[in-house]
């Protein structure tokens, strides 16, 4: 015989309750010998519960009554719970009139749950031709007084069902699951998910040949599927691991249902209702190979601190607060002990910590006024995640993790066999500490979750990169990277699964206005891990938002270079609070594009090499502009215009022939030598005459022959051989607080290495103390959105691969 049990959410009204008849019959019709097991229908036994509350407090109940019934009702040719509801109606009414009820009370109105929906179920299958009889498994199971979570009578219990099936085998028996009674036929309940309680009774009792336990998921998950998207369905577990995921909280068992399916070695399996294909999870007694198996969640807990100086070398002070906690019949699922300070920490039941609170307090008043007990305290506001088969040899993975995405447990607990680990996490955070965790030890792929604000060219450029390469990277890297949110300055678009190549019509449909705050709260809200946020606008007034960003847990990426370029107290500022927060900046593109220098000169500054000067060709359009007009027979504004017309100019070529681009490279790497020079500080050779300097941009183009003369002044002054380069360069003695910058036009041989750059190539000379004379060089491609996009792109690289 095999013993099917159906949870509330398959048996409510709709396609469950049809999947669960579909069920029997198809094991009825192939003459498969069954028992079944049900849950209350739905939400019966919650609203049950407030017919309760309401009919206590003297609040007219009959409206919700009605409703229920109706519910109760759907479906059937004829009222068949006449005599139940009349009996419902009575306790209800008695509830009403005395003003509260008893535990035993409550046990008499919820068990109502369970028998109506076995004579439902009892009552459809008769309709479709299938023997079934109702059975009221408080004739069966016999229990002790304890009302609301009573524990079988085995020996008398184990003798009713072999008697009651031995009589009864031609249906199929349809048994009240949750509900017992005492030995005087008094209703009392088994507890919590007592209905699997039951049917792992009557597998025991009938030595059944499998325990089919039916959900409405496809079996147990490395996590709540209801709470991670990525959670993986398990395949085989052996007894002892599902019971240590029914003691953590693992919703879907009963820590008491594994007892009596290892005493007759009964295998467990969990099923889908809705998904009768799936072969679920299977529970046996084999052991299955050693790891970690699942995440658990434990809700609606609180933690009791009890704390103080004077205890600490107290012997008895343990005993005091367990006796407290026995009197009060509370179980503590969770303690923890401090040792420099004295403090106990102790997970309760929600529903049990004022009375463990009051208790405590009765116990050490004595303790408060030798002031030996500073403070004894309860916070509601958390949940404990359980890491089942996690030990402490690489539990710094998870925790890292955690602490990456800025969440810090209040208390961690390793327990005895040191294979499973309790963190209790703010509950605010606990979903996302879940996501966190969960990605951490199950993801196939690390996923990084991307915020991108602006989306010109190189910001449509790196996310047409992104998209391109994404599923490569996750292949090869296992980095799953996820653009959530594209913003420009009016409107963003929000995805937490991640935008589709249509992004842009999307956009533009279908964005949001917003502000930087509403982004953050969306990844707060779906309790995105891994964030990073990409500053790919020229904004000046962006930058002020990074500070909020690291704080609420983005790492930070820009080719913008406003941020490095302001004042040193915001410079400062913003990296203190990178620090504090333990966020990373990367800005590899700020200078040199694609090029890797800003990398090389941290190391080098990083291993203590002394930097003696840098200088270099900071400017691809400059680069362009210079390197053609000293070799050409052109005139200077023949060039420019071709610069203009190639795109390698911003839409008014002053911005570039200001000098002020090269100026703000050109101080960026002055800071990470740690100088703390200003922009007002740099001189800078500004190659617009003052007298273009003002008005309009289409007047400066038509002015551009106004520059040839002078230019070609310059040009004919140089020596033999020589060429022209605009050039940036950090000199002075480095060690000291700032350093000499300047930004100027200069001749240099023609077969240097400035003199010998081709096309809008940019390069970079390092001078070293340990180099002398021969500089570092590095050299190649200076500009363009698609080096700059790559660029970034390296950067989200770069910072994905330290997450891993």
């Amino acid at each position: 015989m095999k013993i099917l049990k159906f949870g509330g959410k398959s048996l409510a009204n709709g396609e469950g309750l049809q999947k669960v008849i579909q069920t029997i019959a198809q094991k009825y019709f192939n003459n498969e010998p069954i028992a079944v097991v049900v849950s209350a229908r739905g939400n019966a036994t919650d609203e049950l519960v407030i017919l309760l509350k309401k009919a206590q407090a003297n609040i007219n109940f009959q409206a919700d009554f009605e409703q229920f019934k109706k519910y109760q009702l759907e479906g059937l040719k004829e009222n068949i719970f006449e005599e139940e509801f009349s009996v419902l109606q009575k306790l209800l009414e008695g509830v009403s009139l005395l003003g509260d009820y008893s535990e035993k009370i409550k046990d008499q109105v919820i068990a109502y749950g369970e028998i109506l929906s076995a004579k439902y179920v009892a009552y459809v299958l008769n309709e479709n031709s299938i023997k079934a009889q109702f059975t009221d498994s408080r004739q069966l199971i016999k229990t002790d007084l304890n009302f609301g979570n009573a524990q079988p009578i085995d020996a008398v219990s184990k003798r009713n069902v072999l008697d009651y099936f031995e009589k009864n085998t031609d249906k199929v028996n349809i048994v009240t699951g949750f509900i017992g009674s005492t030995l005087h036929n008094e209703t009392t309940t088994l507890g919590r998910n007592g209905s699997n309680y039951t049917a792992s009774l009557l597998a025991n009792y009938l030595n059944a040949e499998e325990f089919q336990n039916y959900t409405h998921v496809d079996g147990i998950f490395t996590a709540n599927p209801d709470l991670v998207a990525d959670a993986k369905k398990i395949e085989r577990l052996s007894f002892n691991e599902a019971n240590e995921l029914a003691n953590f909280g693992a919703q879907i068992l009963h820590a008491k249902t594994i007892i009596p399916l290892v005493e007759k070695n009964i295998p467990l399996r969990i099923l889908n209702t809705f998904n009768p294909e799936n072969d679920g999870t299977l529970i046996t007694s084999e052991q299955t190979n050693e790891g970690i198996k699942s995440l658990s969640v434990l809700t609606n807990v609180s933690l009791i601190n009890l704390e103080g100086r004077g205890l600490l070398g107290k012997t008895g002070v343990d005993a005091r607060i367990f006796r407290v906690m026995a009197e009060n019949d509370i179980s503590v699922s969770i303690i923890s002990q401090g040792s420099s300070e004295r403090g106990i920490g102790l997970v309760v039941s929600s529903d049990k910590a004022s009375k463990a609170l009051v208790g405590l307090e009765k116990e050490f008043e004595t303790d408060f006024y030798t002031k030996d007990v500073n403070k004894i305290s309860v916070n509601d506001n958390i949940a404990v995640i359980s890491i089942i088969g996690q030990d402490l040899t690489n539990f710094h993975k998870p925790y890292t993790a955690l602490i990456r995405n800025k969440i810090t447990p209040i208390l961690l607990n390793n327990t005895v066999t040191g294979r499973n680990i309790s963190l209790v996490i703010s509950q605010d955070e606990f979903k996302r500490a879940l996501n966190v965790i969960h990605g951490e030890i199950f993801g196939v792929a690390k996923k990084i979750n991307i915020a991108i604000f602006g989306h010109g060219t190189v910001g449509g450029t790196l996310i047409s990169q992104i998209l391109e390469s994404a599923k490569n990277i996750e292949k090869r890297k296992g980095i799953k990277l996820n653009v959530f949110a594209i913003a420009n300055s009016k409107k963003v678009l929000l995805n937490k699964f991640g935008i589709s190549e249509n992004w842009k019509a999307t956009l533009e449909d279908k964005g949001q206005e917003y502000k930087v705050e509403d982004i953050i709260a969306y990844a707060k809200e779906h309790h995105l891990e891994n964030l990073i946020a990409i500053d790919n606008t020229a904004s000046s007034t962006f930058i002020e938002n990074y500070i909020s960003l690291a704080e609420n847990s983005f790492d930070l990426i820009s080719s913008n270079k406003v941020a490095n370029t302001v004042s040193f107290d915001f410079y400062k500022k913003l990296r203190k609070v990178l620090k504090d927060n333990q966020k990373e900046y990367l800005y590899e593109t700020n200078v040199g594009a694609g090029l890797p220098l800003i990398d090389t000169i941290k190391l080098l500054h990083l291993s203590g090499e002394n930097i003696t000067k840098i200088k270099g060709v900071f400017s691809g359009t400059l680069s362009y502009l210079f390197n053609n007009f000293s070799i050409e027979d052109k005139k200077f504004s023949e060039v420019l215009k071709e610069a203009i017309d190639k795109g390698f100019t911003e839409p008014d070529p002053r911005e570039d022939l200001n000098g002020n681009d090269v100026g703000r490279k050109l101080l960026i790497l002055a800071r990470e030598l740690d100088l703390q020079n200003e922009f007002e500080e740099i001189q800078i050779q500004n190659l617009i005459p003052e007298a273009l300097r003002e008005g309009s941009a289409a007047d400066f183009l038509k002015r551009l022959s106004e520059l040839d003369g002078i230019y070609q002044n310059i040009k004919d002054a140089q020596g033999s051989n020589e060429v022209l380069r605009y050039i940036g360069e950090l000199s002075g003695d480095l060690q000291q607080d700032k350093g000499k910058l300047e930004v100027k036009l200069i001749s240099v041989p023609a077969n240097s290495a400035l003199g010998s750059l081709k096309g809008s190539d940019s390069i970079f000379e390092i001078y070293t103390e340990s180099y002398g004379e021969q500089p570092i060089v590095i050299q190649g491609a200076g500009a363009g959105a698609s080096v700059t996009a790559r660029g970034v792109f390296g950067d989200i690289l770069r910072l994905s691969e330290k997450k891993l």
